[in-house]
């Protein structure tokens, strides 16, 4: 119970804070518009889902653990030898 007053106690205090604040308003409606420009756009043109070609969650997983088990082999040959 005293951890629920605690974690109520410790939300209030930032409420009441950024309720005080003169530009509040404007810092949290730039942040939201920050947010919605990272996660909406960015994601539709740099980051495509590239796994939507595939129909079954078992062929996603093939392709997923060929990718990272390529990537790791071939990091491994780009490693110059310890011995060297």
């Amino acid at each position: 119970m005293g951890n629920i007053k605690s974690l109520s106690n410790f939300f209030a205090m930032y409420v009441d804070g950024f309720k005080n604040l003169t530009w509040g308003k404007p810092l949290w409606i730039l942040i939201l518009i920050k947010l919605f420009i990272m996660f909406a756009i960015l994601k539709v043109f740099f980051f495509p889902n590239i796994l939507n070609r595939f129909d079954t969650e078992k062929e996603k997983s093939e392709f997923v653990l060929k990718e990272l088990t390529n990537k790791h082999s071939t990091n491994e040959k780009q490693l110059p030898n310890e011995s060297d």
